[in-house]
C-alpha cells in the first residue's frame, strides 16, 4: 500500500506546472445551458455589424495546414459564413471524392494523349530446345538448342482513328469532371449555409427563450404581489406560475437545439466535435436583392451544371466516333534492334555479325465481327441520345432553380416589413395588457395570450430574415459569387 502511494506522489510530481492530472479532463466540452434565471443577457443586437469576410473560390483547396483529426481543441474560433464554407471543404467526403475523380479523368487524357507517340521497351529473351542431334533440335520451328534474343522495339502506331476519337473523348470527360468537382462544391455551399443559419436562429431562439423568461418572471411577481395586496385572486397566480413554467421548458428546448445545431456545423468543420467556435449573427433585412435578368445572365454563363452536361454531350459524341473508327484499317509499325542468334554474343561463328536490325509494318482491316461493330456503334448513338436529353433536362432544370429561388427571396423580402411589424405590434400589445391588468382590466389569461403571441412574433421574425439570408445564399450560389 506504501508503495502505490510514494509512486502516485511521485507521477504527480513529474507533471509540468499547469498539466491536469490523467484523471481530470484538459479540455471538457461546453455543457448545455441549463434555464436562465430571470435577467439573463440576451444574445446581440441584430444591428451589431457582421466580422469581415473572407473570400471563398470553388475548387480551390483552402491555404493553410488542414488540422488533423487527432488535433486538440484550440480557442473559441469566430466564425463566418464564408469561413465555415472554406473550412468545410477540407472535410467533405463529396467534395473530395469529386476531386479525386477530376485528377483520375486527367491521367486517362494524359495516357490517352501517350498513346499517340512510339514506344520503346527492351526485349530480353532465352529459348533452350531439347537437342535430338540436328542444329534446331526437337522443335523445328526454333533456330537451334539455344536462342537468345536481346532487341530494343519500338512500336508505333501511324494511323488509328480509335486512338484520336479516344484521346478527344479524354479530353471532355476530364472537363466533365472538373464541373462536377464545383457542382461538388455547390451543393457543400448549400449544406454548410443550411446548417449556419440553423445555428444563427438557433441562438435567436435561445435568446427570445429568455426575453419571454424574464417577462414571465416579471408577470409571476406582479400576480403574487396583487394577491398579497388583495387586488387579484390566487388564480391569476396559477396561471402566471404555469406560463413561468411553460418559459423555463422552452428556454431548456432552446438550449438543446442550439447543442444539436452546433454539433451539426461542428462536424461540417472541424476534425474534433469538442472544438469551440462562435459564428457571426449576419442576418439583415437590408441586404439587396438583385434584379432577376442579372441573375439569370450569370447563372446561365456561370452554371457548373451546364457545362458538366455539355461536355458529356461532347463526350458521348467522341464515343460514336471511336466506335465508329473500328470499321478502318490501321497502320502499325515496329522496329527491331538487337541479336537473335544461338550464341549470347554480338558475333556469331564463323565472325558472322549477329547485330542488326529489322523493321516490321502491319496493316490491320477489319472484315467481319459478326456485327460487334455496328452494335458498338449503336451503343454509342443511344449514350449520345441520352446526353443530348440530360443537358436539355439541365437547361430547363437551371431555369426553373433560378425562377423559384428568385420567388423565394422575394416573397421572404416582402414578408420582413410585415413580420417586424407584427413584433412591434405584439411587443406594444404586451405592455399595454399588463398596464390593463396592473389597472384591473384585464384578466391574467388576456396576459398569457399576448406573452404567447409575443414570443410567436419574435421566433417568425427571425425565421424570415433566415429564410430571406437563405434565399440570398442560394441565389449567389446559382451565379457563382460563392
Amino acid at each position: 500500500m506504501r508503495t502505490a502511494i510514494a509512486a502516485f506522489i511521485l507521477a504527480a510530481a513529474r507533471l509540468p506546472a499547469g498539466q491536469a492530472s490523467p484523471a481530470q479532463p484538459t479540455n471538457p466540452p461546453p455543457s448545455a445551458a441549463g434555464p436562465a434565471q430571470p435577467g439573463a443577457p440576451s444574445a446581440k443586437p441584430m444591428g451589431e455589424a457582421p466580422a469581415p469576410r473572407a473570400t471563398f473560390q470553388p475548387g480551390v483547396t483552402p491555404a493553410g495546414p488542414v488540422p488533423s483529426a487527432s488535433a486538440q481543441p484550440g480557442p473559441p474560433v469566430q466564425l463566418t459564413l464564408e469561413m465555415a464554407l472554406r473550412l468545410a471543404r477540407a472535410y467533405s467526403q463529396q467534395f473530395l471524392s469529386a476531386g479525386i475523380a477530376a485528377q483520375l479523368a486527367h491521367e486517362d487524357r494524359v495516357q490517352a494523349r501517350a498513346a499517340f507517340f512510339p514506344t520503346l521497351n527492351a526485349f530480353n529473351q532465352y529459348i533452350y530446345t531439347q537437342g535430338n542431334g540436328t542444329p534446331s533440335g526437337v522443335f523445328v520451328a526454333n533456330d537451334g538448342v539455344h536462342v537468345y534474343n536481346e532487341q530494343a522495339v519500338v512500336h508505333a502506331e501511324l494511323f488509328s482513328a480509335t486512338r484520336r476519337a479516344e484521346y478527344q473523348r479524354a479530353i471532355a470527360a476530364e472537363a466533365a469532371a472538373q464541373a462536377r468537382v464545383e457542382i461538388a462544391a455547390r451543393g457543400l455551399i448549400a449544406t454548410v449555409a443550411q446548417d449556419y443559419y440553423a445555428v444563427v436562429i438557433a441562438q435567436r431562439r435561445q435568446a427570445n427563450a429568455r426575453r419571454s423568461l424574464d417577462e414571465a418572471a416579471r408577470f409571476l411577481d406582479i400576480t403574487e404581489k396583487q394577491e398579497r395586496g388583495g387586488e387579484a385572486a390566487h388564480a391569476d397566480v396559477v396561471k402566471a406560475q404555469l406560463q413561468y413554467q411553460q418559459r423555463q421548458r422552452d428556454l431548456m428546448d432552446a438550449d438543446n437545439n442550439l447543442q444539436k445545431a452546433r454539433i451539426a456545423l461542428g462536424v461540417l468543420l472541424f476534425p474534433s466535435l469538442e472544438q469551440p467556435y462562435e459564428v457571426t449573427d449576419d442576418l439583415r433585412p437590408d441586404l439587396p436583392l438583385p434584379p432577376l435578368n442579372e441573375i439569370r445572365s450569370q447563372a446561365l454563363t456561370n452554371s457548373p451544371d451546364l457545362r458538366a452536361a455539355e461536355s458529356a454531350l461532347q463526350q458521348a459524341g467522341y464515343g460514336v466516333r471511336a466506335a465508329r473508327a473500328a470499321y478502318y484499317p490501321s497502320l502499325v509499325l515496329d522496329y527491331f534492334y538487337g541479336f537473335d542468334a544461338n550464341v549470347f554474343n554480338i558475333i556469331g561463328p564463323d565472325d558472322r555479325r549477329n547485330l542488326g536490325s529489322v523493321v516490321q509494318a502491319t496493316v490491320n482491316v477489319p472484315v467481319w465481327n459478326w456485327g460487334a461493330t455496328r452494335s458498338r456503334v449503336r451503343q454509342a448513338e443511344l449514350q449520345q441520345r441520352q446526353a443530348q436529353y440530360d443537358l436539355t433536362f439541365t437547361e430547363r432544370q437551371l431555369q426553373a432553380n433560378i425562377n423559384a429561388f428568385y420567388l423565394e427571396a422575394q416573397a421572404a423580402r416582402a414578408q420582413l416589413e410585415s413580420l417586424r411589424s407584427s413584433l412591434e405590434l405584439a411587443t406594444e400589445s404586451l405592455r399595454l395588457t399588463v398596464l390593463r391588468y396592473q389597472g384591473g382590466e384585464a384578466t391574467a389569461l388576456e396576459v398569457a395570450d399576448a406573452q404567447t403571441t409575443l414570443v410567436q412574433a419574435r421566433n417568425a421574425y427571425d425565421d424570415g430574415l433566415a429564410r430571406y439570408r437563405i434565399a440570398l445564399v442560394e441565389l449567389q450560389t446559382l451565379t457563382g459569387r460563392f
